[in-house]
């Protein structure tokens, strides 16, 4: 187990939780908004030099506002992935747009393309398979492209809560990326036990899809929080895990922290070296401080900031 031997303002960090964490956190990715990136000075002093950084476009966030971000974390040294969701991309002229402000201003050539969390579109597109089909991301030489994935499902695909759809989905991606230059992975909403994750992820494999899956993990937040923004993204069954720890009064005001999940896939992992679950995928829901301070004082090696390494 690697220790970290260099402190913060806040105090020592402690060594890594396990060797496997340690090695499963290398190359961990994190999530940003706009708003949320504005209480990071630098990202630098809390994220490891090369930390992809994907940028969440909400609806209504002005393109300009996600370009500015982009640019800001492009000069900061970490490589941009934003968020193109296809039901609030009016038409072939915006999205070639938004590509050529991203490109031009902000240095991005990779991009999460994903439906969108809204019910109506707001023009010609409604799903990433569209803006995969659209052809504009390889003429604009994109060099890497991750689609999302659902562990429990997603009913703005299915939605009965089953999973036909999303497979068949994911089966169309894996097509794709036999006849694109750019390099797949699917990036995962996030849930909160490993079970369901890793049966989910074999399953994949037994249907034909490789593509590298980068698991989603809610980072360090209060019960509560958790719990609303669990619901909200339709997290499945899984979120009685937190239902559980909220029945445990002792617990209620302490932060949920993702240390079994991760520890359990983990040893998944190191087990199972041919397991498609590669990378992690922090939403920090408590905060993109936190979250990294967590990924510091359970990551040892992999979690080192830019500015200290």
């Amino acid at each position: 187990m690697a220790l970290l031997n260099f402190k913060r303002d806040d105090g020592p960090v402690a060594g890594a939780l396990s060797p496997e964490v340690e090695t499963f956190l290398q190359g961990y990715s994190i999530e940003v908004m706009p708003r949320t990136s504005q209480k990071v000075d630098d990202f630098r002093a809390i994220l490891p030099a090369g930390t992809r950084v994907y940028i969440a476009h909400i609806e209504g966030t002005p393109i300009e506002d996600m370009v500015a971000t982009a640019k800001r974390l492009n000069a900061e040294g970490f490589p941009v992935m934003p968020h193109f969701p296809a039901r609030i991309i009016k038409d072939q002229t915006t999205l070639n747009d938004w590509i050529a402000r991203y490109q031009g201003e902000a240095n991005v050539d990779q991009a999460l393309l994903l439906a969108g969390g809204v019910d109506q579109p707001h023009g010609d597109f409604h799903s990433s398979m569209q803006l995969m089909e659209s052809g504009a991301f390889d003429k604009a030489g994109f060099k890497r492209l991750h689609v999302a994935g659902h562990p429990e499902g997603n009913k703005d695909i299915d939605p009965d809560g089953g999973m036909k759809a999303v497979d068949e989905a994911l089966a169309w991606k894996q097509k794709f990326s036999e006849r694109t230059d750019a390099e797949m992975a699917i990036a995962t909403q996030f849930a909160f036990e490993a079970g369901p994750i890793i049966k989910w992820a074999d399953s994949l494999g037994a249907a034909g899809v490789d593509l590298p899956i980068h698991i989603g993990i809610a980072g360090p937040a209060k019960l509560q929080t958790m719990i609303k923004f669990a619901i909200a993204c339709g997290v499945g069954p899984s979120l009685r895990v937190l239902q559980r720890r909220a029945k445990d009064v002792t617990k209620l005001l302490l932060p949920f922290e993702p240390n079994e999940v991760v520890s359990e896939l983990a040893s998944h992992k190191a087990a199972n070296p041919g397991f498609n679950i590669t990378h992690v995928h922090f939403f920090p829901l408590g905060g993109i401080k936190a979250n990294a301070n967590w990924a510091i004082e359970n990551g040892g090696s992999s979690a080192i900031p830019a500015a200290v390494g």
